[in-house]
């Protein structure tokens, strides 16, 4: 029996686990109390991580469709089937015939955060959709158009602050979201210890709302109102107060006259948030020594997503909260690019491509994934005919997941990279089975960059990798061989030419600590036992806080990384402001146009006022997404697919605690079980994401024995965030009613 250390993969909080390993086999898992950032903290999913690492259902080798059956086969018949099914369309039809789908789980592994950029370069497609336009594109979109950067993402700096007002966030059940916090609890029970005061907006009475000093229940899809009044409140009770950033952020007076018609008393109806209770808001955030507002998905995947998100920067910067300790902060990620003397850059571009079918612009190299049924089932030049899909399962994530089945199986051909056959990987004709996270290595390059604090840590394989299965790095590498035409070259090339590309701009560059050496030599210095590993080291020696291949004896590197099992704790945040910034102007431009312009479809809903009632998602610790629901242990508790109704809209519908309703949206209508309970608001209802294991060909045991619903077939796609391309998937108005079959 031995022990090892791992970051934990499944979800954003990132949390370091302890393992004991017996046989070759992940036996217990309990948080890691040396761990630099998470102190020993766990969490449900964290503790069944055996479980899921040994799911009997996961596959183990690759499979390949043969006269309509997946039947399993070797790594390089499947490849050469990769080649011989994509390389034909490709010469045949271009680029553009072949899609490319990314799901969620890309940002917890090593291998997703390395090869897709390579893989997209290589294919040179438009045609790329991700889970970002089910969650947090707006957040993107808002950064790109405030700082000139779409990736340029603050965070509260929640260790300093005293006033934190939370919209759409749950992050008692999520871990965290775009907010990287081990023991996000701990970390709010601190918050209230030292006096702090939490705020959260939610039309729901969660477990983060439970322990708040003010639980708004704002109805669904109004935060964007609710923040432009707190904004016309600031404005008109002089509380603008932007410090000493006041000389880098260009206009706040252009935002003041907008705001000028949200006043409190003009929102208050569609928002159903008293106009005093909305001025208590705007009032004690200005008056916070350290106060901050953070949005997230509640928040961003409604009608006005976008704009919500902006307002949310917005608020943050006329309190003088942004970029200032205890407010809104970057992270400076060990894998990020060095700072560099600010200066004005190239800006931030949407809609410079657009979808086929819908007319849909590109937002941050994506078109909406609401939008992938259409492009593949409608005929004509430009048609998806080919879909790689990369650790996704879109028929359950995104709208109408029947109509988007039905697209999938007129595919000419379908590559899955999934350990599972589930709802999506169903139709592939070649299945690409990753190894279980104990036999992966894993580094955070995604959430390194969202953390609240900055550290660093690595984990190598807790266990080897056994004979008959190839590491995630190698099958996207692969891949990114054969759309290429090389299917049959050595993966290691992949990685060897990222190097030296890599290395050459690095050495080409005057700002870069590596200025006018040889790429060959720096190379040559990398430590590693892989390709992924070098990368890795070539990326901290680069990054902010490298040895910058010795100019700095003290710096990071691989060698040191490895040296501190537990990982290497750099810091708090601290002010980035002005030198991250690209925008054209060099400022952080607080009212560019294509938000300016979308106030006015804002401004039309003040009057509307919704008779019926509006479908708001939930979270659950134990699972995340669609990925945890065949792992026992987690099945249990509060994680049901369940349609929770307020008394009082029970009463009045008919509807019984455990009997069944009938919920009809704009995509089609479910049967689920009702939970009478008075933990949502009135003229709502609640149902939760990821759920609907039930069609032919899933290999999914403990989740097919209780399969849920999908939530997203109430829904066909046609409600998006115009901005973004974010789907509506809360906030929408439903039908709901007894069910006859009850």
């Amino acid at each position: 029996m031995t022990t090892a250390l791992r970051i934990c993969p499944l979800c954003e909080a990132t949390c370091g686990l302890s393992l004991t390993i017996d046989g070759g086999r992940v036996t217990g898992a309990r948080g890691d109390r040396e761990d630099v950032f998470s102190r020993g903290f766990i969490c449900p999913k964290g503790a069944a991580f055996g479980q899921l690492d040994a799911d009997p259902d996961r596959l183990r080798r690759p499979l390949v469709r043969r006269a309509g059956r997946l039947a399993e086969t070797g790594w390089d018949e499947a490849f050469a089937v990769v080649q011989e099914g994509l390389g034909p369309l490709l010469r045949e039809h271009g680029p553009q015939s072949v899609g490319v789908v990314l799901g969620n789980p890309n940002v917890h592994t090593v291998a997703g955060g390395l090869y897709p950029p390579l893989l997209l370069g290589a294919l040179r497609t438009r045609n790329v959709f991700t889970a970002s336009t089910l969650d947090q594109m707006p957040k993107h979109v808002s950064s790109g158009l405030l700082y000139g950067d779409a990736g340029a993402l603050p965070v509260p700096d929640l260790d300093r602050t005293d006033h934190l007002l939370m919209l759409g966030a749950n992050p008692l059940d999520s871990g965290g979201s775009l907010c990287t916090a081990p023991d996000f609890p701990g970390r709010l029970r601190a918050l209230r210890r030292r006096g702090g005061r939490l705020v959260v907006v939610d039309p729901r009475r969660t477990r983060t709302a439970a322990m708040a000093d003010r639980h708004v229940a704002i109805r669904p899809g109004t935060d964007a109102l609710l923040l432009f009044a707190m904004v016309q409140v600031l404005f008109a009770e002089d509380l603008v107060a932007p410090g000493p950033l006041a000389a880098h952020i260009s206009g706040v007076a252009e935002v003041g006259r907008l705001a000028a018609d949200f006043p409190p008393e003009a929102v208050a109806g569609a928002c159903d948030v008293p106009a005093e209770e909305i001025r208590v808001l705007a009032r004690e955030l200005a008056a916070a020594p350290r106060g901050v507002v953070y949005g997230r998905v509640g928040s961003t995947t409604v009608e006005f997503g976008t704009l919500t998100s902006w307002l949310v920067d917005v608020v943050n910067v006329l309190t003088g909260q942004l970029d200032r300790p205890g407010g809104m902060m970057f992270p400076l990620s060990a894998t990020g690019r060095r700072e560099r003397p600010a200066r004005p850059g190239k800006g931030f571009a949407l809609g410079r491509w657009h979808s086929r079918v819908s007319g849909h612009p590109e937002a941050k190299g994506e078109l909406p994934v609401a939008a992938l049924a259409e492009e593949i089932g409608t005929p004509g030049a430009g048609r998806i005919r080919a879909l790689l899909a990369i650790a996704a399962n879109p028929v359950l994530s995104a709208p109408d997941g029947d109509r988007l089945d039905r697209a999938l199986a007129g595919l000419d051909f379908m590559v899955s990279v999934d350990p599972y056959l589930n709802e999506t990987s169903r139709h592939a004709h070649v299945v690409l089975p990753p190894p279980p996270p104990s036999r992966s290595p894993h580094f955070d390059y995604a959430f390194n960059g969202l953390s609240v604090r900055n550290q660093v840590r690595y984990s190598r394989p807790a266990i080897p990798l056994e004979a008959d299965r190839m590491s995630e790095s190698d099958i996207l590498a692969r891949l990114v061989l054969c759309v290429s035409g090389h299917g049959g070259a050595d993966p290691a090339a992949v990685d060897a030419m990222a190097i030296e590309r890599t290395l050459g701009k690095e050495t080409a560059d005057p700002a870069s600590p590596v200025y006018g050496r040889e790429p060959a030599g720096l190379a040559a210095r990398l430590t590693g036992v892989d390709g992924p590993e070098r990368r890795l080291d070539m990326m901290l020696r680069l990054g902010p806080y490298g040895d910058g291949f010795g100019a700095d004896p003290d710096g990071l590197n691989l060698e040191k990384l490895l040296a501190h099992p537990h990982g290497i704790d750099l810091g708090p945040l601290r002010p980035r402001l002005p030198g991250l910034l690209k925008t054209r102007s060099g400022t952080v431009e607080l009212c560019p146009e294509p938000l300016a312009a979308d106030v006015d479809r804002l401004r039309r809903a003040l009057a509307d006022r919704p008779s019926g009632l509006l479908l708001v998602g939930r979270r659950h610790l134990r699972s995340n997404n669609s990925w945890m629901h065949n792992v026992p242990a987690l099945m249990g508790g509060s994680n049901r697919c369940t349609l929770q109704v307020h008394p009082e809209d029970a009463a009045r519908l008919g509807l019984a605690d455990g009997g069944l309703a009938r919920v009809r949206g704009d995509g089609g209508e479910l049967e689920v079980p009702v939970e009478v309970t008075d933990a949502v608001r009135t003229g709502v209802v609640s149902l939760p994401h990821g759920w609907g294991h039930d069609r032919p060909g899933v290999r999914l045991s403990v989740a097919g024995a209780r399969p849920g619903v999908n939530v997203n077939q109430l829904i066909d796609g046609s409600r998006l965030d115009p901005l973004s391309g974010t789907a509506v998937l809360n906030g929408h108005p439903v039908q709901v009613s007894p069910s006859p079959l009850h």
